[in-house]
């Protein structure tokens, strides 16, 4: 494969995030072009992935995500491309230049300055943040669950929580404490995470709080829609609705918060819901640093605009992909939703694009393919309907089939970043650790 540039450098390449998206693009884009003529180049602010639908099983302490998140070190050094830990603060697109933000040690001092890349081709892959949609409160006293810091920190929270409401109990057996959680978005993070609580609930008596029950734990779940899991039809999501009610979830639908508070959720019909620990899972938009970055076009929504070849609407050299960025397929009256498999298909699609770019090949069009949704219930259920775009969403199922099919999408994941044999082998490695390891990770 030739040089692309004229001054005998390198071509670069560099994916800005490294989620399910940009992690598999970037091992993609390692294994196929030569380290003599091209450099890889990944920039993350974090030095490890993990799949965020797991998140709410890290949360939950579940899922130990030492054991499964991604060193990217590593990583890179089998497939090919190079890692920058560091987070990106601007575009020089006249320069063809990214800025990286200064990178700090614990107590403040520099480690690393602000200092630039330079690329021939740039795929911002950089992933969401929750959309507080400006209520007040929320970002001050309300958790997120977007990546493994916040999963690790709600951990504590609860376990603390637990820990004082055992000690409570102890001192007085007749006392009415419990742990009080608050969840605010019916979606399929709010739902997953809402079932899991109770599943590690039941398991807290093997780790020292012989005294605490599930009876213990009050889950409050809020949707400000008519009903929660709106992707899903309306019979699996009311099949899910009373799964949660059975574990003890109280359900609150057609509620809008309207304040957060240190102690409590407030709604706009005047409820005020006491809450431990309040979780935001209502909605989520691009990082404020994506407005309008580079001179780029953005949605209001700080998304990045993008054509069907999902390059940026102003720059052929800048492509987005994921939650980060905003497509429209014709004849579509909505973008393509922020899921796993839509960045999953899109870094497909910009793979192939920038290897026609290098080659001076005509690029595809994006092709979005509906898989369908699922949703997990921690070990309690499974619903969710297949192929979304081939039998319009009718395809319900639930139940071990849907469970297996759940725990697929991850398999699926590893194989992409990790290749079949190496995929398969973790895939093993991960029923032993179901058997041998600890049930919940609570350190």
């Amino acid at each position: 494969m030739p040089r692309t540039r004229a001054d005998g450098k390198k071509t670069q390449i560099v994916v800005v995030g490294g989620g399910a998206g940009g992690l598999e693009l970037v091992t993609k884009l390692g294994s196929h072009f030569p380290r003599a003529d091209f450099d890889i180049i990944l920039v993350d602010r974090n030095s490890t992935h993990i799949w965020k639908p797991l998140l709410h099983e890290v949360a939950a302490g579940s899922l130990d995500a030492n054991l499964d998140e991604v060193g990217y070190r590593g990583h890179a050094y089998r497939w090919g491309y190079r890692y920058f830990d560091g987070a990106l603060e601007a575009v020089d697109r006249d320069a063809k230049e990214i800025i990286i933000a200064p990178i700090t040690d614990e107590d403040g001092s520099e480690v690393i300055g602000r200092h630039r890349i330079r690329y021939d081709y740039l795929v911002l892959a950089v992933g969401s943040v929750s959309n507080d949609f400006g209520i007040e409160g929320v970002k001050e006293h309300c958790l997120a669950l977007e990546s493994r810091a916040d999963a690790d920190r709600f951990r504590r929270k609860l376990l603390n929580q637990c820990l004082r409401v055992s000690r409570m109990m102890v001192a007085d057996p007749n006392c009415d404490a419990s742990v009080k959680v608050v969840i605010v978005g019916g979606g399929a993070t709010g739902v997953e995470l809402a079932a899991e609580l109770y599943s590690a609930a039941d398991a807290l008596g093997f780790y020292g709080l012989e005294v605490f029950d599930r009876n213990r734990l009050q889950v409050s779940l809020l949707e400000a829609g008519p009903r929660i899991l709106p992707l899903l039809p309306e019979k699996l999501a009311a099949a899910a609705h009373s799964e949660l009610e059975n574990l003890g979830v109280k359900v609150l639908p057609a509620t809008q918060v309207v304040s957060a508070t240190p102690d409590a959720i407030h709604t706009k019909d005047g409820k005020i819901i006491p809450a431990d620990i309040r979780v935001w899972a209502a909605g989520v938009k691009g990082a404020p640093f994506l407005q309008a970055i580079g001179g780029l076009e953005t949605t209001r929504n700080n998304q990045l605009l993008v054509r069907d070849t999902l390059q940026t609407t102003l720059d052929d050299c800048v492509f987005a992909i994921g939650d980060c960025c905003s497509y429209t397929p014709p004849g579509a009256e909505r973008p393509i939703p922020p899921r796993a498999q839509a960045a999953h298909q899109m870094a497909q699609t910009v793979f192939h694009n920038i290897k026609a770019l290098v080659a001076g090949k005509a690029l595809k069009p994006f092709v979005y393919e509906d898989k369908g949704s699922l949703v997990s219930l921690a070990r309690y259920s499974t619903v969710g309907s297949l192929m979304g775009n081939l039998v319009g969403g009718k395809m319900a199922i639930e139940g071990r089939l849907a469970r297996f099919v759940y725990t697929s999408l991850y398999r699926m994941h590893l194989v992409a970043i990790h290749g079949w044999m190496k995929g398969v082998f973790l895939m093993v490695v991960g029923h032993v650790n179901q058997v041998v390891r600890p049930k919940l990770k609570l350190h």
